[in-house]
């Protein structure tokens, strides 16, 4: 393979030959928490020392930071090392991805990346870091990779062995036990213009309950509870989705419920899944590319193709800020480029193509992996014809007060229609509230039609 920075290591290559579903040994789990981080990732800096040696991530919250408030820029006072725009794309395309060269075609003039320093900010919770190091050992797939057991809390594969593994570890990484939150999102024409759609969201994260045990995640087979609700604008009000996400979705599927205002009564919504347009998006995303990617895998192959090198969007605090509107945000074509900061860092890659008895409006998707977080940072999108259709970039920030890393936004690009959708605009609203008490019967349909009615 060229230069193109995939960078294939013995231990990937090693990883390939083994069994698909086989569970690490104990040898292999000693180096979590030596060589590599306990999540998994390579501890030591790169070569050229563009990328530093991991040593913990960000362990304390800035100076001055209070909980409810939108996050402090711990990293303010660095300096762009250098920018990256369609002039000299080029140059760095060994650590860009083929969705941001094409983004760099479409808009010549105004898109751009402000690379920073490289701060591995990531950290977690000590009880999520010693389930991850637990998982190593005991984690396993089941009926074809659509659901796992002997898992909890943590990720279950730090050192994945296929593909599989690795985009669970991304589904079950650590965002928190619960959240409730009020964002924005946001779908600009070609010229700039758009209607900001604010939504109400909650979670609660069965699966990371410090008390929860493997048996109860395997006997109840939920994951995760979600509920989100329109407020406005007024012709949207109260439309509400329920979801019972499943840990085998072999074993039962997804369940989901949705409220209408105008016909006042909850539905069971089996098609929130897959590729159904999401929720008020213009049709710019499908259900599953929320949070980048979610749901069952069952519609495609999965290959974990390495490691490489990228420039991604990471500690997006100014991008976060209160001290922006939406409006500075949202420019035509893409988000304002002078908000977002880039820095260098290691991802997996991962492929995934549409099984030959699958349907899907996207045939192939590539997703570039933060190796300290199992955030996805970046996805390729691909149509049927085997063109690129779409880019979709996650901002990062370290919610230090969790302590987690996960994003601010989503942005998802339509390069046909130059066109984005932005997910996920807190600027102007109250900051997430990480320790919600969201009891489980506020997740039933009931509750649903109660959080719908305007």
């Amino acid at each position: 393979m060229k230069k193109r920075s995939l960078i294939l290591s013995t231990l990937v290559v090693a990883l390939s030959a083994t069994p698909a579903f086989a569970k690490v040994s104990p040898e292999e789990a000693a180096k979590l928490g030596a060589e590599l981080t306990i999540m998994g990732a390579e501890k030591a800096g790169n070569a050229d020392g563009s990328i530093p040696a991991y040593e913990g991530g960000i362990t304390q919250a800035p100076a001055g930071y209070e909980v409810g408030m939108h996050h402090l820029d711990p990293f303010a006072d660095d300096k762009v090392e250098f920018v990256i725009d369609a002039s000299n794309a080029a140059q760095y395309k060994d650590n860009l991805t083929p969705g941001q060269l094409a983004l760099f075609e479409l808009y010549p003039n105004t898109f751009k990346m402000k690379v920073y320093p490289t701060r591995r900010s990531a950290s977690y919770p000590q009880y999520v870091l010693d389930a991850t190091k637990a998982n190593a050992t005991t984690a396993e797939l089941v009926d074809g990779g659509n659901g796992l057991k002997n898992a909890k809390i943590g990720v279950p594969f730090p050192i994945p062995q296929n593909g599989l593994e690795a985009i669970w570890n991304h589904t079950l990484r650590f965002r928190g036990v619960s959240m409730k939150n009020r964002r924005g999102q946001a779908a600009p024409t070609a010229g700039g213009s758009y209607t900001l759609i604010k939504l109400d969201e909650d979670i609660s994260f069965r699966y990371t309950r410090p008390d929860i045990t493997t048996e109860q995640l395997e006997k109840e087979n939920i994951l995760f509870f979600f509920k989100q609700v329109v407020k406005s604008p007024a012709r949207l009000a109260g439309t509400a989705l329920l979801v019972h996400e499943t840990m085998d979705q072999l074993k039962q599927p997804r369940q989901a419920w949705t409220y209408n205002t105008g016909q006042r009564r909850v539905r069971r919504a089996p098609n929130v899944a897959f590729d159904t347009p999401g929720t008020v998006s213009d049709g710019l995303r499908t259900t599953d590319d929320f949070d980048m990617f979610n749901g069952s895998p069952v519609r495609y192959n999965w290959e974990l193709k390495g490691k490489q090198e990228l420039y991604i969007p990471y500690n997006d605090y100014k991008l976060h800020s209160d001290k922006v509107t939406y409006e500075e945000i949202l420019t035509p074509g893409h988000i304002n480029s002078d908000l977002v900061r880039y820095e260098k860092h290691r991802v997996w890659v991962v492929e995934a193509t549409l099984k030959d008895d699958m349907r899907h409006i996207y045939k192939k998707r590539v997703f570039y992996i933060d190796e300290d977080s199992w955030q996805i940072a970046v996805t390729d999108i691909y149509d049927n014809r085997d063109q690129l259709y779409r880019v979709a970039q996650a901002h990062i920030v370290n919610y230090y007060d969790v302590p987690t890393l996960w994003t601010t936004l989503e942005v998802f690009h339509d390069l046909s229609s130059r066109r984005y959708l932005a997910m996920g605009l807190d600027n102007e609203d109250e900051m997430y509230d990480f320790n919600a008490e969201l009891p489980d019967s506020g997740y039933t349909p009931q509750a649903l039609r109660r959080s719908g009615r305007r």
